[in-house]
């Protein structure tokens, strides 16, 4: 099959372009270059750059499949709907799980859920303004359009999520035995998935007939507490108890300027999804346990000493003293 894909080199997209030469895919690529894959046709520009962009994809030719990894803005999903119409056999959009309503009316959320994500949070209000253009397009005939929508993904060189400063700072941390801030009490559901696994659902959607006008979550099998997800980064680490320090996700985005805007927008909310399409149609399978990842992750920095060295976030330390100490006075208070 003739394949493009507009992306290709990123955390989810590496594994996806790999794994479609190693199958005998023609696989071009679209983007800046910057990280050309041996194997692949390579096609540089930018997306962002509407009409040359059209005129690009025009002399490119035409297509058996088109995967999106990179349409962030519902500009993006207009631009391809007319670069592509009536010239592709499929096109595949990656999407996100923060598509749905949060919180869900129930769990798991089901791909059938209630699509309205917060205009405030607009990675994902515009995802759901992408899918709807697609979705009309496609209805209208000028493509067939298969959705997967990814949860939170990583790959060997990524870090846990910190849910302020940098993920190997948040290593640095556990490492040393710093305290770790947590959402609430600590106990809302979060869930990831290792890159690999996730693009093997890419790679089976591509050609694959049941996957036309269907969408799928493509998410982790471990449902776990942040508690539980900093506490198996701890144990690999093999770091003393983590003293943790629960702050509400809406007073942490507040006094933190807008800097930790995410927890409260996504973080604070249970991430609990049914994968049962994806593996049905897909082959999906979740492989790479998140214990297991991070293992990966930790022995990647540590190789580069990348852990070690990491910048500490004056911030992070700063809203532990205060609040703590906000804390503190509110006892005495209230005593």
């Amino acid at each position: 099959m003739n394949i493009l894909i507009i992306g290709g080199t990123g955390i989810i997209s590496t594994p996806i372009t790999r794994m479609l030469i190693e199958r005998g895919e023609q696989v071009t690529l679209f983007n800046r270059g910057n990280h050309p894959i041996p194997g692949a046709r390579q096609v540089i520009g930018d997306r962002g750059d509407y009409l040359h962009f059209e005129q690009q994809m025009a002399e490119a030719g035409s297509f058996d499949c088109v995967i999106d990894m990179v349409a962030y803005h519902p500009d993006d999903a207009h631009r391809v709907t007319r670069a592509f119409k009536g010239r592709i056999g499929q096109y595949i959009f990656c999407s996100t799980v923060d598509v749905f309503t949060k919180p869900a009316p129930y769990y798991p959320i089901r791909e059938g859920f209630p699509r309205s994500a917060d205009p405030a949070f607009e990675y994902a209000y515009n995802k759901v303004l992408c899918e709807q253009v697609l979705e009309e397009a496609s209805a209208a005939g000028d493509f067939p359009l298969t959705i997967l929508r990814p949860a939170a993904t990583y790959n060997d060189a990524c870090a846990p999520i910190s849910l302020l400063g940098s993920g190997t700072a948040l290593l640095k941390r556990i490492r040393q035995g710093s305290p770790v801030i947590v959402l609430g009490d600590g106990n809302s559901f979060w869930a990831s998935s290792h890159s690999y696994d996730v693009a093997v659902a890419f790679v089976n959607a591509v050609g694959n007939p049941r996957s036309v006008g269907k969408d799928y979550n493509v998410t982790g099998d471990e449902w776990m507490t942040w508690r539980n997800y900093f506490d198996t980064a701890r144990k690999v680490l093999s770091a003393p108890p983590i003293q943790f320090v629960p702050i509400p996700a809406g007073l942490l985005a507040r006094i933190t300027h807008g800097a930790a805007n995410w927890s409260d927008w996504n973080f604070k909310f249970n991430n609990i999804f049914d994968n049962t399409a994806a593996k049905t149609e897909l082959g999906y399978r979740y492989t790479i346990s998140w214990e297991e990842g991070v293992r990966r992750m930790v022995a990647y920095h540590d190789a580069r000493g990348s852990i070690n060295t990491a910048s500490a976030d004056p911030l992070y330390d700063r809203v532990i003293e205060v609040f703590l100490k906000h804390v503190e006075s509110m006892e005495q208070e209230l005593a």
